[in-house]
């Protein structure tokens, strides 16, 4: 899919020197993965404290040993 953006210079610049990616296509699309990975984990962070944990469970009881 071809976009036409106005991304600022300068950042994508140092983007470019920082990451070591010689073509801006590429710095663009880690920045965009690093982006989704990032709300992603934020995502997970929200939930520590709203899981309710079985204090019972034995994990080691649903091991199968052959």
């Amino acid at each position: 899919m071809a976009s036409n953006l106005a991304i600022d210079d300068a950042l994508l610049q140092e983007a470019q020197i920082l990451s070591g990616f010689k073509t801006k296509k590429d710095t663009v699309n880690y920045a965009l993965k690093e982006f989704i990975a990032r709300k992603k984990q934020l995502e997970v962070i929200e939930l520590f404290g709203e899981i309710d944990f079985d204090e019972d469970y034995d994990y080691k009881a649903m091991r199968e040993r052959n």
